[in-house]
C-alpha cells in the first residue's frame, strides 16, 4: 500500500484499448502521471509496452478502439503526431534510426526550433550540446556526424537521452532505453534522466527489467501483463519482480 502524493496532474490514461492490425494489444489500460514523477511499466515481452508508447504518441499503426488520453488536461487521444509533440511529449525509440546526411546539431538544431517556434542561435547552441555531451561521457565531434550513423548501440541511447535534455519536453517516454547497455552506460543514461527531471515535468520509462532501476530513484511500478496493468507500486515491487519474475501476473 502507498499513498500518493499531490501534484498537478501531466498525463491521464482512461480505459484505453489498442489494436495492432486485427489483433487487440492493450485491454483497458488505466495510468495517470503528475509533474515531477517518474513512473516505469515493466511486463514481459508482447505484453503491450511499447504500444502503449505508441499510441500515446498516436502512431497511425496503432488503431484507438475504446478510451482516452488527456495532456495536462486536454483531449489528445486524436491529435496528429507532431501536434502531440509539439504539446511537450517526447518519445526515445528501442532501435533509434540511422539518418544519413544530416548531423546530430542540424537534426536538434531543427527539431528544437519547430517545437520552440524561435530562431537558434548556433553557437550558443553547439555550447549547449557540448556540456550535455560530456555530461553524457559522448565524444563532443559526434556534434558533426550523421545521425546515429555508424554509432554504437550504446551511443545512439546517450543520443536520445542527448535530444531529450536539449529539447526539454514536459513528458519524456523512454522505451527500453537500458536495452542492450552495459553498467557503465545505464548509469550514464540514469544520470541524464535525473538531469532532465524536475518539479514541472515527467518521465515514463518502459523496460521489461530492473536494471536501469539500479541507479535512478522512481516514484511508480506498473506491471503490464496481457495488455492490461495487473499491478501498481514502488521500487519494491520491480525488486520483487527482479527475484521472482513475472510469473505469477500471467
Amino acid at each position: 500500500m502507498f499513498i500518493r502524493k499531490m501534484s498537478e496532474k501531466l498525463l491521464e490514461i482512461k480505459n484505453l484499448h489498442v489494436n495492432a492490425e486485427d489483433k487487440e494489444i492493450l485491454k483497458g489500460i488505466n495510468l495517470s502521471i503528475n509533474k515531477g514523477e517518474i513512473h516505469v511499466i515493466m511486463g514481459p515481452n508482447g505484453s503491450g509496452k511499447t504500444t502503449t508508447a505508441n499510441a500515446i504518441l498516436n502512431n497511425p499503426e496503432y488503431t484507438k478502439t475504446e478510451g482516452t488520453i488527456e495532456f495536462e488536461g486536454q483531449d489528445i487521444t486524436n491529435l496528429k503526431t507532431d501536434e502531440i509533440a509539439r504539446k511537450g511529449i517526447f518519445m526515445s525509440f528501442q532501435l533509434p534510426e540511422e539518418i544519413p546526411g544530416i548531423s546530430v546539431t542540424n537534426f536538434l538544431k531543427y527539431a528544437k526550433n519547430k517545437i520552440t517556434g524561435k530562431p537558434v542561435k548556433l553557437f550558443e547552441f553547439k555550447d549547449e550540446l557540448k556540456k550535455y555531451m560530456e555530461e553524457l561521457n559522448m565524444n563532443p565531434k559526434n556534434m558533426e556526424r550523421s545521425l546515429n550513423v555508424g554509432f554504437s548501440g550504446g551511443e545512439k541511447k546517450k543520443n536520445e537521452i542527448l535530444q531529450m535534455l536539449v529539447l526539454n519536453p514536459k513528458l519524456a517516454i523512454l522505451d527500453e532505453t537500458d536495452s542492450g547497455l552495459d553498467v557503465d552506460a545505464i548509469r550514464t543514461v540514469s544520470r541524464g534522466i535525473e538531469m532532465f527531471k524536475n518539479d514541472e515535468n515527467g518521465v515514463l520509462i518502459i523496460t521489461h527489467n530492473t536494471k536501469i532501476l539500479h541507479s535512478l530513484e522512481v516514484d511508480y511500478v506498473h506491471v503490464l501483463v496481457n495488455g492490461k496493468i495487473v499491478k501498481t507500486g514502488t521500487r519494491e515491487l520491480a525488486e520483487e519482480i527482479e527475484e521472482n519474475g513475472y510469473a505469477q501476473y500471467k
